[in-house]
């Protein structure tokens, strides 16, 4: 495992696409029984090398009723992205992930993990890859199908960006019905 987090931190596939330079910024631990999927780290993560250490990261750990420290024990949560680098701006908010990261490193980095009961798949660039026969269906239809995933170990989420606060305020159900869910599951896991 450590050899795989040094060829990760070691990795320059896209570097020459990257505007601030490759960051791989992943946490896992062979120990982990939760999963984050998200998208990929924005300008602040980028510079700290800290998973969700932003806005969207303090909406996240609200959700999951977790403090600092609970979130970032790699022994519980693992935290790997679709992009493990910031993929530079794009002309409404940051550049999708790229490409690369998710067929290079995430079967790697799941086989190191043997404990994962839950994976949470944050925002549509993971639902798409991890769920492809949702892509015909919006974000609040596969939200809404969230029992039918959960049957199969992923909890698909919107991500937790401010810039995502009109679809919370005209899904009410995300919060209402979704999170205490989630936070019984991720209380259960950890005996909290």
């Amino acid at each position: 495992m450590e050899n795989l987090k040094k060829e990760i931190a070691g990795c320059t596939v896209c570097a020459a696409s990257l505007p601030l330079g490759p960051r791989p910024v992943v946490a896992f631990d062979k120990d982990a029984s939760i999963m984050i999927i998200g998208q990929a780290p924005g300008t602040r993560v980028h510079a700290s090398g800290i998973p969700w250490n932003d806005p969207s990261g303090d909406r996240l750990r609200k959700w999951l009723n977790v403090d600092r420290d609970t979130f970032y024990d790699d022994s519980k949560f693992a935290i790997m992205p679709m992009g493990f680098c910031y993929p530079g701006k794009g002309s409404s908010g940051d550049l999708p992930p790229r490409k690369e990261c998710a067929p290079l490193w995430h079967e790697r980095i799941w086989e190191q993990l043997p404990n994962i009961q839950l994976t949470l798949l944050i925002g549509a660039y993971a639902q798409a890859y991890y769920l492809p026969e949702t892509q015909k269906q919006n974000m609040t239809a596969r939200i809404g199908d969230f029992e039918k995933h959960l049957e199969n170990g992923f909890l698909v989420m919107p991500h937790p960006s401010p810039r995502n606060q009109l679809w919370l305020k005209k899904n009410p159900f995300f919060e209402s019905e979704v999170v205490p869910i989630l936070q019984h599951i991720v209380a259960d896991s950890f005996k909290l």
